[in-house]
Order: C-alpha cells, then structure tokens, then sequence
C-alpha cells in the first residue's frame, strides 16, 4: 500500500492508483467530467487537477498515480483559479437553458416548465404537487397574478405566451375538487413561530415552516385569514370559497390560526419574541397611497384598496352614478370594475401615460373597457373640485409622452394650458398602497417609509425578528413576489433555529443568448383562451368572470411549450461542478463552437451544443460496446461528436443501449422518458434486476410521482440483449 496525504488527512492506496482513485477511496471529492472507470483515461476537461507539494505544476488527478509520502492539495488556491479557468472555457461554449426562462421570471422559482409539461402529459395530481412545492395558494394565485413567468415566455416568439397562471388555476381547481394534495411534514423540531400577518406572505411562510417540523401560528388582525387575496381582490376575479379551501388546507399541515390580534393592542413584536423562537411579520401595506392633489380631504375621494376592502366586507354597496378611477394598476381596473357592478352609469381610468404604458394587465384593461369603463389616456389630475366639503368634478392635466424615466416608459409631460374638468361624484385613488407605520413601530423603518429588512436573510433590528411581504424595504408588490419573500425567509429562518449557517448566494446557471435563438421551424398554434361570462352579464353581479380550462383546453395549451429547460437538469453533473464555484464565463465569449441542434431516435435525443467534448460517449461506444456509432468529427474549435458522415442516428448501427446517454455529464444526451411531453423532472432511480433470456440482467429504472417514465440498459447483458425499451418496461410492470 502507498501512504499519502490528502487535504491534511491519511490516505493509503494500492500501488499503481491515480490520486483520484485514491482521494474517492478515502471518500475525498475531487470534480472531473470525462473520467469513468469503464473506459480509459482521457483527462479532456481538466477539472480533476490536484497540487502536489514538491511538484511545481498541476496535476490531473485521474492519470497521475500515488507515491510514498505525497501530500496533495485539491482545493489549494491555485488550483481553484485553474478550475475556474476551465470551467469558464467550457461553459463560454454551452450553449442551452439550465432552467427556463418562465421559471427564472417567476419571483417565487415555481417550476413553470415542469408543471406545464405534466399538465400536457394529462398528469394533474403530479402537477398539483410540483406547484405546491412553491406556492400554498395555487388556485388562488392562478386567478389573481399578472404572470410575469409569461413575460418571459419564449413562445411569445412564435405567436403568444403560453398561458401559464391559467395552467396552474387548472392544476389547483382539479386538486381541490378531488384528493387534496397535503405535503408531508418532517419531525418535529421543538421550535415554535410566530407569523404576524395572514396574507400571501404569511401564509406561504407558515406553510413552509410546518412542513419543516416546527410549530407555527399566524396571527392577523381582520376577521378571517388571506390579507390583500382576501380584502383586496374582487370576487368576480377571486371567489372567497377558493381561498376558503385553500387555506384550510395549509391549516391542515398543523398551522395554528388566530384572528382579530393587532400589534401594539392585543400584543407588542417584543412580547412575541419572549415566548416564540423567532418571530416573522407579514403585515402587508394596508394603506392608501395619497396623491397630494388638492381636495383629497373631500367627501366622496377614496383611496382603491379602502374603497374594494369595504365593498368586500359587505359595507358598501353603492357608488355614485360618475366615478373616476385614478392609476393604472391591476388596482385601478379591480376599482373601475368594481364600480360598474356597484351601478355607476359613467366610470373613467385617468391615467397619465398611454395604453401601452398600463402596467395592469392586458387582459384586465380589455375586460374593463367591454364592461364599459372609459379610459381617459395622457391626463393627470390636479383638483378635485366640490361644494360644502362633497366632490363634484375632477379637473385634469393633459399631458404628452417625454424621453423615458427610470422605468424604462416614456414620462409624462404636462401640455402647458391644456386642462378639461369632469363631473364626478367619487374619485377611487389607486396609485398604490403603504406601511402603517404604527403598526411596525418597534422595527427600524426606511427612508420609503417601510420595514428595513435584510435583502437576503429578512433580518430586522431585533434578533430573532424577520420581515418579508409588501411590508418591507421597496413596498407593496405582486402576490407571488410575497409568497418568494416567504420561501427564502423561511430557509433563514429555519437555518437560525437549528443553528445552522445559511447561504445566500445565488448558483450560476447557464442561459441561451435570446438573440440567436430561431423559431422559423416551430408550428403557429394560437393561444387557447378559456370562456368567460358575457360583459353584459356579468357588469351587473360578482360571479367569477373565467371559467377556467376544461381538461382538453388544458392539455392543448400546455403542449404549446418550446420545453426550453434542459431534460438533465436534475442530474446534470456539469452544473453540479460548475455552482461550486463563482465563475464570469463572459469574459470568454465568442463564436459558438456548435450551433443548437436536435437530432433524435427513438430513445436518444442529441444536441451538440451542450457537448463539451469530453469524449466519454465516444469511447464508450467503442471501448465498451464495440460499435463506435459516433466519433469526433472536424479539428480544433468546430470538432463536434456526430455520426459518421453527420448522418441521423437511426441510420447508425447504435443498438440505442443508452450506455452514451448515462456517462454523459451535461444533457448532450437525453434519453426520451415514456411521457409523450419531455419534461425535467426530480427522478428516483433504482437499479432492478430482470430476466433476459434465462440470465439476470441490471436494468436502470426512473420513476416519476410513484410512476415508470424510464428502463434503460444497465450492464452488458442488457446492453447487447437487444431487448427493446418496450419489453423492459413490460417486465418491470410484471415485477
């Protein structure tokens, strides 16, 4: 035996060992991409390097062999800065998606892609569970948010984004109206929480948490749970029994509930914080934003969110016969809509920039003006005009687009001496909303006014105190902006009750440049757009405006996705050497060595530019399986692994194996899943045992939610049996 030392510790190998063999013998991780032990050495990725004391340059630890009284380095700084190197060079020449775009939108990292796909592939309840990973509330999120996740839709590309907040509504409502999908909890950790705040953010951290082990209550000031969903939503756009449902489910994870407690009355952060572990305040922006315009004190000026929480709570039921709604927000047009179906006769949107500045929802802006609301572009208040302290008019700016603001839109200009005043009766303020200050008074405020929470643990002035939702630092967002602050104050929280260490940092991940991409060769297929009630009808009730997908819409839709992510996401070992480290493959930019293509048969899908040229499938085709099916095509920059002569695989004698597809350490390689709908998923993998012509052979299966999706070829009996896919699944079903 040799005796070394590795990073400090002891290690004895047989002689004639590499320093890898060594280091993964004595249970020392050291990276490489184009090492296996069934095939030769090649040391093409430069990863595995090690320093050795006494030796003035690197070596590759997969081809360099042990010596007496060698002591190696494998993560000294100069071999951290090589790694880096090569790392950078081959991720300057990966040209694909880790994750898609829909997903990176999503404030919360709901896996968009995968519940989609699931979705196409007729698999609901799997879906349903996927989405609630991230977000507790999915039936009531899918009726009420602005989907940024669409925005960033690659398919807007070819015709229209994929209409994913539809999807999810879909998913939730299919959920609710049969086995309700309950997570599972972990064991309990003793550790108790309290959640100050009912809302989105609340509720989603209280979910979090009790699936963690430890005991939490919420804690919320209004009659019942759901914050702004709750009092700041329209019924025609959220009815309360779905959220009703929802939560109860998230009250069946184990959370305590508690309603009509006010900070500062019933109890004070600080006396919470005596009696609880840690202490989470979600207590939302529940005040109206001023707009410092003269006569804002008169009867009849309300502030949106005032004016929809009192229409929601049954204190209002009328409005007057002229309204003008001031914003263009989601919250103007719940006000605008609101008013219409309250009886106003003449209801106006001011708002100072053009339609395609609105940052509402086009949908929302589109469904409004059927319902008859009137849009009063370019103008600006600047009085509200009464008599004996009661509104009668509104008299307007009117203004012209200027160079853009810091927003990137164009900002409004007032046109020197060009006013016009309308009679109103009511004017509905909706430009936002803000902190009560009173309510947060023991926590250090900001200079906007709002709660100073750290923007990476949530951590406030008081220790053990955490802040997330519409509450803190920049303000009031979207609902699905609340449930992302939830889930990443919960792994602080949780890392500070176990006292563990947390980090923050954000993993790379790599990104197709949007600019090259092509979609001359995708298929136009329209957006499918669910039913909703007539405008005629339903300006004059509250009844829920869309009826949601039916199940064929559902499938139709979600099959339209470009399935951007990659397949190997969740087993790429690329990316789980490449977020090791803190890489700028930018400064490396250039010419991409491959251009994106897609070759398949039918079992292996192949993309070229994910290769990294580590030759593993190469040589195990020939070394292993004695075919040599593909090779490495061209020199220098533009090689590439191909067929001979470029041609398609299924014109190759590649028997499909799949033995090229396991070694491959990006998704180069994928080997296509029984779902007619690719997708990524979080596979379980289990190596079983099969009869093949009266011998034991391996097979590799992958399950999926309980489900077979793959049976791959696992030894050489199964390899060369010739046995198709078709027949390995069956033998699988018959265990």
């Amino acid at each position: 035996m040799i005796n070394l030392t590795i990073n400090g510790k002891k290690v004895s190998a047989p002689e004639g060992s590499t320093i890898l063999e060594a280091a993964r013998g004595a249970g020392i991780y050291i990276p490489t991409l184009c090492y296996d032990e069934a095939v030769e050495v090649y040391g093409a990725c430069g990863l595995c390097v090690v320093e050795a004391e006494g030796i003035p340059k690197l070596l590759r630890s997969c081809s360099a062999k042990v010596s007496e009284g060698m002591v190696i380095h494998t993560e000294s700084e100069r071999v951290i800065q090589s790694r880096k190197i090569a790392i950078e060079l081959l991720m300057s020449a990966h040209d694909g998606d880790c994750i898609a775009p829909c997903q990176l939108a999503c404030p919360a990292n709901t896996d968009c892609h995968g519940y989609v796909g699931l979705i196409a592939n007729g698999e609901y309840d799997a879906a349903n569970k996927l989405i609630k990973n991230r977000i507790p509330l999915p039936a009531s999120i899918g009726r009420v948010c602005p989907h940024p996740c669409e925005k960033a839709c690659r398919r807007q590309n070819v015709e229209e984004p994929i209409s994913i907040a539809q999807l999810k509504f879909f998913a939730a409502d299919y959920d609710l109206n049969g086995e309700k999908y309950i997570p599972k909890k972990e064991a309990p950790t003793g550790k108790k929480v309290a959640i100050v705040g009912g809302g989105p953010a609340g509720l989603s951290a209280a979910y979090y948490l009790a699936q963690l082990g430890h005991e939490v209550i919420v804690y919320d000031m209004m009659e019942k749970m759901g914050g702004m969903l709750r009092y700041g939503i329209p019924q025609y756009r959220l009815p309360k029994e779905i959220l009703d449902r929802e939560i109860e489910l998230i009250e069946k994870t184990g959370v305590k509930m508690a309603n009509g407690f006010k900070l500062g009355k019933e109890c004070t952060i600080a006396s919470l914080k005596s009696f609880y572990d840690a202490v989470i305040v979600a207590i939302g922006a529940w005040k109206s934003s001023p707009m410092r315009v003269e006569g804002e004190e008169l009867e009849g000026v309300i502030g949106g969110i005032d004016f929809l929480r009192t229409v929601i709570k049954g204190e209002r039921t009328s409005i007057g016969k002229r309204v003008a709604v001031c914003g263009g927000g989601n919250t103007a047009m719940d006000a605008c809509r609101t008013a219409v179906r309250l009886g106003a006769e003449e209801v106006y949107v001011v708002y100072r920039r053009t339609r395609n500045e609105m940052p509402a929802d086009a949908l929302e802006i589109e469904e409004a003006e059927e319902e008859g609301v009137i849009y009063k572009f370019l103008t600006n208040p600047i009085s509200f005009n009464g008599e004996n302290g009661k509104l009668t008019s509104v008299t307007l700016q009117l203004m012209e687009l200027g160079e853009p603001d810091a927003s990137g839109r164009r900002r409004p200009v007032p046109i020197e001496g060009k006013t016009e005043t309308i009679p109103v009766d009511n004017v509905i303020m909706a430009i936002g909303q803000k902190l009560v200050a009173d309510d947060a008074s023991e926590l250090e405020i900001n200079e906007r006014g709002n709660i100073a929470a750290d923007e990476d643990f949530f951590t406030t002035n008081i220790d053990g105190v955490f802040a997330i939702g519409d509450a803190i630092n920049n303000g009031a967002g979207i609902a699905i902006e609340a449930i992302g602050d939830a889930d990443r104050c919960v792994k602080a929280v949780d890392a500070y009750l176990m006292g563990e260490s947390f980090e923050a940092r954000v993993p790379y991940i790599s990104k197709r440049n949007e600019e090259t991409i092509d979609y001359s060769d995708r298929e136009v297929m329209p957006r499918k757009r669910p039913e909703v009630l007539d405008a005629d009808y339903r300006k004059n009730n509250f009844d829920e405006v869309c009826k949601g997908y039916t199940e064929d819409e559902a499938k139709a839709e979600a099959a339209r996705c470009l399935e951007c992510g990659c397949k190997e996401y969740f087993k790429c070992k690329l990316l789980n050497v490449v977020q090791r480290y803190d890489i700028e493959p930018m400064r490396f930019e250039g010419e991409m060595p491959q251009k994106y293509t897609h070759d398949e048969n039918a079992f292996i899908e192949r993309n070229n530019s994910k290769c990294i040229l580590c030759g593993l499938c190469v040589r195990a085709c020939r070394e292993v399986m004695d075919l040599s099916s593909i090779g490495l095509v061209g020199r220098g920059f533009k090689t590439d692994v191909s067929p001979a002569f470029s041609l398609p695989l299924d014109k190759t004698n590649c028997t499909k194996c799949g033995l090229c597809v396991q070694l491959c350490p990006t998704g180069a390689l994928t080997e296509r899943s029984a779902l007619d709908k690719q997708v990524p998923l979080k596979e379980e993998y289990s190596i079983e045992s099969v009869d093949i012509n009266g011998k034991e052979a391996k097979v590799l299966v992958s399950r999926y939610d309980g489900k077979v999706i793959r049976v791959s070829p696992f030894d050489e009996i199964s390899r060369k049996s010739g046995i198709s896919r078709e027949e390995l699944f069956a033998k699988i079903d018959k265990k």
